[in-house]
């Protein structure tokens, strides 16, 4: 079991979950399925959990697509009305002021790729800073063009911080090939990922693999996180 997907670990000592976790990263990271994963494990240990699709930019591969799967687990989805446009959505605002209420439960942003796609997180960074219980998690995936290095993964997260307004706090691994994936292309991502974590002054809080190659990593890479494939690509659903 990986205690870092709800507990942020700090000196050996774990602290309370954080109430608003961020995802961010590249498009095709694999954030969302990320994101989906996080939020129906929560949901299974009883927290009530709110994912907001802040992505106003990118049609494709979006959290909301899953609206039906994430009900059916207890967990609430906000998404925004133009979803897969440029146009500002704000009716947005007004569903997002329930995940900054102390005692609503907890709420997992899927930010957009990029820096383009976390622009929408500007607006709320104050709110998000004031509730001084929040985590911003970068993912990161090896087998993706331009975060391929450390030095590009670094330079796209400071993009992102840049345009979310909101600093990062920890490192997701979450490199994969798709339905491709082998326990060694995990387990080939390992100094990639923490390479990356130390050009970014943070810690890296653990390694994904789908449930079906997990087994073979088990005792072999730290904080290892199986999760189950829930975005499926167009000509595989």
């Amino acid at each position: 079991m990986c205690y870092t997907v709800l507990y942020y670990l700090n000196k050996g000592r774990q602290a309370m979950p954080k109430q608003i976790t961020i995802i961010c990263g590249h498009y095709g990271s694999g954030k969302t399925n990320f994101a989906l994963n996080l939020a129906i494990d929560r949901m299974r240990r009883g927290e009530a959990v709110t994912v907001v699709d802040l992505d106003i930019v990118n049609p494709y591969f979006r959290s909301s697509d899953y609206t039906g799967l994430l009900e059916e687990n207890g967990v609430t989805v906000i998404s925004p009305a133009t979803a897969g446009t440029t146009v500002d959505a704000p009716a947005l605002t007004a569903r997002m002021a329930s995940v900054f209420q102390r005692g609503e439960g907890a709420a997992i942003i899927d930010a957009g790729g990029d820096d383009a796609g976390a622009a929408a997180l500007g607006r709320f960074s104050k709110r998000i800073e004031d509730s001084g219980s929040w985590q911003m998690l970068y993912v990161i995936n090896k087998y993706r063009r331009l975060i391929s290095s450390p030095e590009e993964a670094v330079a796209l997260l400071r993009e992102i911080e840049a345009s979310s307004r909101l600093r990062a706090t920890g490192i997701v691994n979450n490199s994969h090939l798709a339905g491709l994936t082998t326990a060694e292309d995990i387990l080939s991502s390992v100094d990639y990922a923490r390479k990356t974590a130390a050009l970014c002054g943070l810690p890296l809080l653990m390694t994904t693999a789908p449930k079906a190659v997990s087994g073979e990593l088990e005792g072999k890479v730290n904080n290892l996180y199986p999760v189950d494939i829930l975005v499926k690509l167009p000509w595989n659903t």
